[in-house]
């Protein structure tokens, strides 16, 4: 009788070459890269080594580039280090002949945006991406996840990487969404229920009704921040919105491999009966727009709620990272969440910068106008385009929002984009750590709906209280 397997299992046994000491050599079947991998290429040249597999590996400029000055090229970016960085993966992508998406193609934008958009991402795949947010490409049923200039260096090298096998864990999710509930909600409110380290050593996989329900998008929103809970990756089966979504694009599969990639996917479900080391269930219907108040996406609640205070913690070390969180943030404990003044708003980056993204948000931009500043940063030049094709950049236009170029922006704040110190964003990144936007910058994570709500009212806003207006 054969033992029954989670989805992760599967992928993990038609992946393992050896194991060797606790460790598995795995083989990779996409590398995804940017500008940061010159550490990389410089090991490379030392040693005299080449890219094993140029065909299967990708690159992207999207941390390093300025999302204005764009029509310059290299030359609207004015930093002179900044510049360097972008020309160094040019010319290492033109070394090893690997496909770059640089400043001058088309198809330009973030990495965790661009290849599934193409199509690049596929069940079942292996994919290792120089970028801890890698894990967005689990939405597809594949198992992706991040790696350091060292392992990424073993990567190109060998298409391979050494690898501990995780855990497992399974978050379920059942009911319908309440209306003006997100992705971008459901996963925080996951984060702040099991913790930043809750899925630590775990790969969790998304499933129940409420998943199912969500589009292939809203999928990629709720993996790309599974690594905030400490997992090393996150997974949804694929279904039939997957291949919906992956049929037509450009590097899937066409005629018939087309159906055998079909007949593939369509095992890659968790069997019945498969054991996982650790379950959590979260009712859906229950859920409410969010909002971080803190430091790590783990402090987050239901924008109707309050600045907790630290003797509410559970234990003495969480009183201690509340209070050092709300002194940071310059937060008194009991202030309603949707009292707190926000400086700017930032709508875009590898969680939150997609098409259906850009729509959440226009539909409540069309309610009114900006009175911060705030930004419009599309994940990629396609996303722009379908976005300016569909008449939301002039929605946002009108409504006093900047309109801007494909790139990281204000979510890493690598690229001349940041916050000055003790501003205070709305943002639909993913992080809102100490300094991430910015040195002294004050960062609350929230949807894209939310983020434009802010961006009319000057304050963290329930978008519920405008999506009847």
């Amino acid at each position: 009788m054969s033992t029954a397997l989670t989805l992760f299992e599967k992928i993990w046994r038609d992946h393992v070459v050896l194991e060797e000491e606790g460790e598995a050599l795995v083989r990779v079947d996409l590398a995804l890269i940017h500008e940061g991998s010159f550490h990389a290429f410089r090991v490379l040249d030392k040693t005299g080594r080449g890219v094993a597999r140029p065909m299967q590996v990708y690159a992207f400029a999207d941390h390093y580039v300025p999302s204005t000055g764009r029509e310059r090229g290299m030359a609207g970016i004015p930093d002179p280090a900044l510049r360097e960085m972008v020309t160094l993966l040019e010319n290492n992508a033109a070394r090893f002949d690997i496909r770059l998406f640089g400043l001058d193609d088309e198809r330009q934008g973030i990495l965790h945006v661009v290849p599934p958009e193409l199509g690049m991402t596929q069940p079942g795949l292996v994919i290792v991406g120089q970028d801890s947010h890698s894990c967005t490409h689990g939405a597809l049923g594949a198992w992706a996840l991040g790696a350091g200039a060292s392992e990424m260096t073993h990567v190109l090298a060998t298409q391979t990487a050494w690898l501990r096998k995780p855990k497992t864990m399974r978050v379920t999710l059942e009911g319908a969404l309440p209306p003006g509930v997100t992705a971008k909600d459901v996963i925080l409110a996951v984060i702040a229920k099991i913790g930043a380290g809750g899925a630590n050593e775990h790969v969790v996989e998304y499933a129940g009704s409420a998943v199912r329900a969500l589009s292939m998008e809203a999928r990629m929103t709720v993996c790309n921040m599974s690594v905030e809970a400490g997992a090393r990756s996150g997974l949804v089966a694929p279904d039939d919105t997957t291949c919906a979504y992956l049929e037509g694009k450009p590097y899937a599969p066409r005629d018939g491999a087309w159906r055998d990639a079909l007949a593939y996917w369509k095992t890659l479900a968790s069997d019945a009966g498969a054991r996982f080391d650790r379950e959590v269930t979260v009712n859906a219907a229950e859920l409410a727009p969010m909002v971080t108040w803190g430091i790590s996406p783990e402090h987050a609640a239901p924008v109707t709620g309050v600045v907790p205070h630290p003797d509410t913690a559970p234990d003495a070390v969480k009183r201690a990272e509340y209070a050092t969180a709300l002194e940071y943030m310059g937060l008194a404990p009991g202030t309603p969440l949707s009292t707190i003044k926000v400086d700017r708003v930032f709508i875009g980056s590898c969680t939150n910068g997609r098409i259906e993204d850009l729509r959440a948000a226009a539909g409540i931009a069309r309610r009114g106008r900006v009175v911060v500043p705030s930004w419009i940063v599309p994940g990629s030049m396609s996303v722009k385009r379908q976005a300016e094709r569909e008449g939301l950049a002039e929605v946002f236009r009108g409504a006093g929002f900047e309109w801007r170029d494909p790139g990281c922006s204000l979510c890493s704040s690598y690229n001349g984009d940041e916050l000055k110190p003790g501003e205070r964003s709305a943002s639909t990144s993913n992080r809102n750590f100490r300094g991430r936007q910015g040195p002294g910058a004050r960062t609350h994570l929230v949807s894209p709906a939310m983020a434009a709500a802010a961006a009319l009212t000057g304050r963290l806003t329930d978008v519920r209280e405008l999506m009847g207006s």
